[in-house]
């Protein structure tokens, strides 16, 4: 696609749907040279010369033994750049080991591809994952000097069985953590000690391996990579690859009606994009929040495009088999296909070679999230990138406020290793793996030194403290959740375990009658056994979804920050929630009606997490605070700010919890809530507490912005509320964050 060739989409671009069109100009890349001392025999294999700036500098880093992390754009060569120095290790003594963790197998795949393609000298690569035949795992263990696995695997199938690992442990030289942004909230903050471990470990047997990781492009990299490796990194994010010229096109689906918030179906308006795009002969990637959302996308373009073109769309889901998305990825490389409809199975490095167009139905949820899909596009000239928004809140927030968007800095990617529901798993699993004593405190942490003084399990000896338990401790806990109190959740039919809820979230999300979603598909919990902790499911392909009702109440158990910030008393500390879902509600898919209430009878949980709590003075509730005014205030002004913290937090609305009431019995006052939703918290308030006044001030940019009178469910209405969204005052929300904003802004 040369520059002139963007007239071949101008004219789908005009239409009222357009809330901003612009044009990023392109950038040359930033050459360096090939470092002096690499290896000939690496260099002659190069095919090329010189290394872009960042690369060079991810060298000379590496060459100076120091710890590195690499945030820089997608297709920006970072692959190549932690890879050098390994490989050089490895040219210059064979019997150097590296070891590379990837979030996904498939990702742990495609670098193996590659290095196989790369005939590095030297090198013996090889994969060992939960995949990977027994016969096969010892021959690896001695042979591979580069050994590609994932966390799980780590934490499970290496380091509790360490003795059978010491020669790779002994020669570990380096330890390369791609995608690095992806380890954050719980799942991260287990990784971070998975690391720690595995560090130390590495030093039990003689060797003091460099961390090398990489990661897209994140507000806070230095930090990452201190919570997750627990060193401190030389930050290389001077980004140096070259862009090609691109189009950005934000697309909202036509307001069908106001007061709902309802508008066209942003499924619909993709297939009509894309269906144009690829009948043009533009190589088209369009990707959906869920496996449905994609598969309907592909029909529904299918229907728009003559049959020629029909067959040369495709839609790529994370559920295929190898073998299925290898013959994707080739058809896409060769230009056979023209589009494909995704899931986000796509959205991490995966190679799927030069697009001209990427299209991302909803904000995928995170700007870093959206920068990698819309990185697919103009790999090779003039690309063209569209958000199409769904009826979401923030997505509607940037559709009005599109400088919000695209002139933002990415959000800080979140993690707490040291919160003690993550941190007492992988302190029992270190105590198995060898004495925990106080030389540890350089690896593992001060706090869990603390916390092995606390746990009942471990017992203290001359040489630290010992697992005294008969099972290994590591096979107790999983790495995606706080909790080992787990409920399971079973397909009927082949008795597939589909994925693991954590008890504080399982009376909510997958009760009898819930329609419980995993990887995009529905299903229909048919029974939740409570004595067995399972949840029975069966396929579900009807047009209603469930939303809980439950009462939730909050105990503030220790305040560990207040501040006068806005006019008002800001606190973060520790606090206890107690829930009990007592209903569900069937809401219509089509207009969010509801259809039934169906009342529950399941028990009260209870988990501490962290939390920011503000009390608005009198003066700022004034003209508010007669009820029930006063409490649809608390109620929608919580709301909205649970809908925009994903902006300063990498995290998911649904990582967030919140209570407002016009009375605490702590506080005796009118208190707003806004918590972690998981035990012990991971981070995400904290953030919310350092940014309060951003967070506040774009909140009631949202709310001033959503074109309905009295709250829709692109504004306060919240899809998680446990009140079913009763008691929403929008207009009194904005009135008190108003408030807020120009108390923040005097005290400036």
């Amino acid at each position: 696609m040369t520059t002139a060739g963007a007239v071949t989409w101008d004219d789908l671009l005009d239409g009222e749907e357009l809330a901003h069109v612009e044009t990023v100009p392109a950038t040359d890349a930033r050459i360096a040279p090939l470092p002096e001392d690499l290896h000939p025999r690496l260099r002659e294999i190069l095919p090329f010369d010189g290394l872009y700036e960042h690369q060079r500098a991810a060298w000379d880093a590496a060459a100076s033994g120091e710890h590195l992390i690499l945030a820089t754009g997608t297709a920006s060569g970072k692959s190549l750049a932690f890879n050098l120095p390994v490989l050089d290790a490895i040219a210059r003594n064979p019997k150097e080991r590296a070891l590379y963790l990837y979030p996904t197998k498939a990702l742990a795949q495609d670098q193996a591809r590659a290095l196989g393609e790369l005939r590095a000298p030297n090198v013996r690569a090889a994969i060992y994952d939960g995949d990977t035949p027994g016969e096969r795992r010892s021959q690896i263990r001695r042979w591979a000097n580069l050994i590609l696995t994932n966390p799980d695997m780590l934490h499970v199938g290496v380091l509790p069985h360490h003795d059978r690992w010491a020669d790779v442990l002994h020669n570990l030289r380096y330890i390369v953590v791609d995608e690095a942004h992806v380890y954050r909230g719980v799942f991260g903050s287990h990784v971070g000690n998975v690391l720690r471990r595995l560090r130390r470990l590495a030093g039990v047997y003689g060797a003091e391996p460099q961390l090398l990781f990489a990661s897209a492009t994140i507000a806070n990299p230095g930090e990452l990579a201190a919570a997750l490796g627990g060193v401190d990194a030389t930050v290389v994010d001077r980004d140096a690859a070259p862009r090609a010229e691109r189009t950005i096109a934000l697309w909202n689906p036509e307001l069908l009606d106001a007061e709902l918030g309802l508008r066209a179906s942003p499924l619909g308006e993709a297939s009509r994009l894309m269906a144009a795009l690829t009948t043009r002969g533009l190589r088209t990637i369009c990707f959906a929040k869920s496996r449905k959302a994609a598969e309907l996308i592909h029909k529904f373009t299918v229907d728009r495009v003559d049959s020629a073109t029909g067959k040369r769309l495709a839609p790529y889901r994370a559920g295929y088999t190898p073998i299925q998305r290898r013959e994707i990825e080739r058809r896409l490389v060769e230009g056979e296909l023209l589009g494909v409809s995704a899931t986000d199975a796509l959205e991490l490095g995966i190679d799927i070679g030069l697009l001209d167009c990427a299209i991302s139905v909803g904000f995928p949820g995170t700007v870093a999230s959206l920068r990698q899909q819309w990185g697919r596009a103009g790999r090779r000239g003039h690309g063209l990138a569209v958000l199409i928004a769904s009826e979401d809140a923030l997505d509607q927030y940037f559709m009005r406020e599109p400088a919000m968007l695209l002139e933002r800095r990415v959000e800080a990617a979140i993690l707490d290793h040291a919160n003690p529901r993550v941190l007492d798993g992988h302190v029992r699993a270190a105590a198995f793996e060898a004495p925990v004593d106080d030389a540890d405190r350089a690896t593992l942490g001060d706090e869990a030194l603390e916390r092995a003084a606390l746990l009942p399990d471990l017992k203290h000896t001359k040489s630290g403290y010992v697992w005294a338990g008969r099972d290994y401790p590591a096979g107790r806990f999983g790495l995606r959740s706080t909790t080992p109190d787990t409920f399971t959740v079973v397909e009927a039919q082949s008795g597939t375990v589909l994925g693991l809820v954590e008890r504080e979230r399982a009376y909510s999300t997958v009760h009898e009658g819930a329609i419980y979603l995993h990887l995009g598909e529905s299903y229909l919990v048919r029974e939740l056994d409570l004595q067995a902790r399972t949840a029975v499911v069966t396929p579900y392909s009807g047009d209603y979804y469930t939303q809980a009702k439950k009462d939730t109440n909050t105990a503030i158990e220790e305040t560990l920050r207040t501040e006068r910030r806005c006019g008002l008393d800001l606190s973060f500390g520790r606090i206890s929630v107690t829930e009990q879902v007592v209903a569900y509600q069937k809401k219509s898919v089509r207009d969010q009606s509801t259809l039934e209430t169906v009342d529950l009878d399941l028990p009260e949980t209870s988990f501490e997490t962290e939390a920011i709590w503000y009390l608005p003075e009198r003066a700022q509730l004034d003209g508010l605070e007669k009820m029930p005014t006063l409490l649809g205030t608390l109620h929608a002004a919580e709301h909205s700010m649970i809908a925009l913290l994903p902006l300063w937090a990498m995290c998911d609305r649904w990582d967030i919890g919140g209570l407002s009431t016009n009375v605490h019995f702590q506080t005796n006052r009118p208190t707003v809530f806004i918590y972690d939703g998981h035990a012990g918290g991971v981070g995400i308030t904290e953030r919310g507490f350092n940014a309060f006044e951003g967070w506040v001030s774009d909140t009631a940019r949202m709310l001033e912005g959503c074109p309905c009178n009295d709250g829709c469910p692109s504004c306060v209405q919240s899809p998680k509320c446990g009140n079913l969204n009763e008691m929403l005052d929008k207009g009194a929300a904005l009135t008190l964050l108003r408030r807020l904003v120009a108390a923040s802004t005097s005290a400036t």
